[in-house]
């Protein structure tokens, strides 16, 4: 199993929901607006020996050539988009859904950045997105998995393929979903923003910006203990500085 962190760069983020990009050697997080937190926005791919797997999407940021930024990163990493054959995703806020769908500037129509992908959706999640537009959900990033034969939509807890198990927790959203990835006696644990920076696992923490603050700090210390004695590698999507860690 090979684990590629495809950073999309830091961001600060505040109560508007804006993501607005930082520069870690010149920027002082003290000159932004009160509250704001330093992220760092980082889809993941997962080789194994059956599939490519895209975890999260970005922010679906287009780099200045044109080309949407996790696919810059996927190509930088040779791995060519089109040999993605799955994505998981844990749930839809924009920095999470952002690179589900390209839209063509002339057509005016969306679709899907990795065509020849299967897309693993929990189903109460995007009919939720879909009716929540605001400033964390954007609809027309992803509401094209609505009607799309290349959308497999999760419930509840389950197995895919034998090998990736995922379980609907909430907690960050109402119905966020995390996964595990297990190959070769290896386990790598995605906890999405349940669990989305190293620290976080190791200190009792609720955030105000969660759907449920305390279930989401007594799952994270669940996974770490668990995790501990399992050797799990964790993956953090919004980490700066760490973007997995691989326990012994």
């Amino acid at each position: 199993m090979k684990i590629i962190p495809l950073s999309e760069g830091a961001f600060t983020v505040d109560k508007t929901k804006k993501f607005v990009a930082f520069d870690k050697e010149n920027d002082d997080l003290q000159q932004r607006s009160a509250g704001s937190l330093l992220v760092e926005v980082q889809p993941f791919c997962i080789v194994t020996k059956r599939d490519i797997i895209v975890i999260d999407t970005g922010l679906g940021f287009t780099k200045p050539d044109g080309v949407l930024q996790i696919h810059h990163n996927l190509l930088d990493n040779s791995i060519n988009p089109m040999d993605v054959t799955k994505v998981l995703l844990s749930h839809l806020h924009k920095d999470h859904s952002g690179g589900i769908s390209v839209e063509d500037k002339v057509l005016h129509h969306h679709f899907l950045s990795f065509p020849n992908a299967i897309y693993y959706v929990n189903k109460e999640e995007l009919a939720f997105g879909l009716d929540k537009s605001n400033s964390s959900y954007i609809t027309e990033d992803f509401e094209i998995l609505s009607n799309s034969d290349k959308v497999i939509f999760t419930e509840g807890n389950g197995v895919i393929d034998g090998y990736i198990r995922y379980e609907v927790t909430g907690a960050h959203s109402p119905f966020h979903q995390v996964f595990w990835i297990e190959e070769d006696s290896k386990t790598a644990f995605f906890g999405g923003d349940v669990a989305p920076q190293l620290q976080q696992m190791k200190s009792r923490f609720i955030a105000k910006y969660d759907f449920d603050g305390k279930k989401c700090m007594e799952l994270r210390q669940q996974w770490w203990q668990t995790g501990q004695e399992e050797h799990w590698t964790f993956l953090f999507y919004h980490d700066i500085k760490t973007p997995f860690v691989e326990l012994d």
